[in-house]
């Protein structure tokens, strides 16, 4: 009998043990706060959750896609990116993972990024015959261009100058033959201004046509639907002539998925355990995104703000990323 007391006692010492050891090794997590809001209220999901719900010690640091991930691999910091947009850097983020440098945990954008051409939901649903930038482009009439000197013309809304979406937009332009079928480009002058055309559009239920982008605060407030382009990505065309300034000869394409990963250090995966599992489980599609940046947009509120609305009015979905434990944790700590 006294055996078995010591034995008991014993094991539930090391259980104790091991536990206070687990949140130890967590310790300190270092995370990339990037500078665009999903990526920002994201950031400040994970410093929360990591904090609250697994005793971490999480600290947000300033980031931005190429610096942070270059820092990631050549000194092991910050531990955590929770929004890589790792398209520009697969070659050398792949390198990494291979050396044993670097882990992608999860898809954190389970869409991935998406870019296209993009019309107002209450007018798909008008015209279910437009599924296509070829459907649409067959009928300028149904997308009036603004200004008296565009009378009888349809209008695509461009993306503003110096964005790299100018420069494939006007080479699709070219490639679908918009021109020749009675469209020209609408000037937007900014972002403000290109948001500004879909909220005026969504006033009076008016058809809009041009370039948008998701996860975005404005596809979270206005419904929007994405135009089939008729042909998959080509990438060996992309790089020739879609994404070249004035490429006189540019072919029908379409934007690729961008891939969209929360990447860490292998040293954090080595040692974070249950915080590990949090993130590999941590993925969400754009609609969710779309709506809490929509929301944070109409309220003016922080990153912090936004993850902390999110943590209570979505249980349903973050209670499925976490462990009970650390979901009873966290849930008293946000409420």
């Amino acid at each position: 009998m006294k055996k078995l007391l010591a034995s008991t006692v014993l094991a539930a010492g090391l259980m104790g043990f091991a536990g206070a050891a687990s949140a130890e090794d967590c310790g300190r997590v270092t995370i990339a706060n990037m500078n665009w809001a999903s990526a920002e209220v994201l950031a400040n999901i994970d410093e929360i959750i990591l904090s609250e719900g697994y005793g971490c010690q999480a600290e947000l640091v300033a980031g931005d896609t190429t610096p942070t991930l270059t820092s990631m691999v050549e000194k092991q910091e910050p531990d955590v990116a929770p929004e890589a947009w790792i398209n520009s850097l697969r070659t050398l983020l792949d390198a990494a993972v291979a050396e044993g440098k670097l882990d992608y945990a999860s898809e954190s954008l389970s869409d991935g990024g998406v870019e296209g051409w993009w019309i107002p939901k209450y007018f798909a649903e008008a015209h279910p015959e437009i599924k296509s930038i070829d459907d649409a482009l067959a009928h300028p009439e149904l997308f009036p261009a603004p200004g008296m000197e565009n009378a009888g013309k349809g209008g695509v809304y461009n993306c503003p100058e110096g964005w790299g979406c100018r420069i494939i937009t006007t080479n699709l332009f070219k490639a679908y033959g918009a021109a020749d079928k009675g469209w020209v480009t609408v000037e937007t002058g900014s972002a403000a201004g290109l948001d500004g055309s879909i909220a005026k559009a969504y006033e009076s239920e008016d058809p809009w046509l041009g370039y948008y982008w998701a996860p975005t605060a404005i596809l979270g407030k206005y419904e929007m639907v994405k135009l089939e382009h008729g042909v998959p990505h080509d990438k060996a065309e992309w790089d020739r002539c879609t994404s070249i300034t004035d490429c006189p000869d540019p072919k029908k394409n379409a934007w690729s998925k961008s891939e969209v990963y929360t990447v860490v250090t292998d040293s954090f995966k080595k040692r974070a355990g249950p915080a590990y599992e949090y993130l590999a489980n941590r993925s969400w599609p754009n609609s969710t995104v779309n709506t809490l940046l929509a929301w944070m947009a109409d309220n003016q509120a922080t990153g912090e703000a936004g993850a902390r609305h999110f943590l209570k009015e979505n249980e349903d979905i973050w209670t499925k990323w976490v462990s009970p434990e650390a979901a009873e944790k966290i849930k008293k700590a946000v409420m």
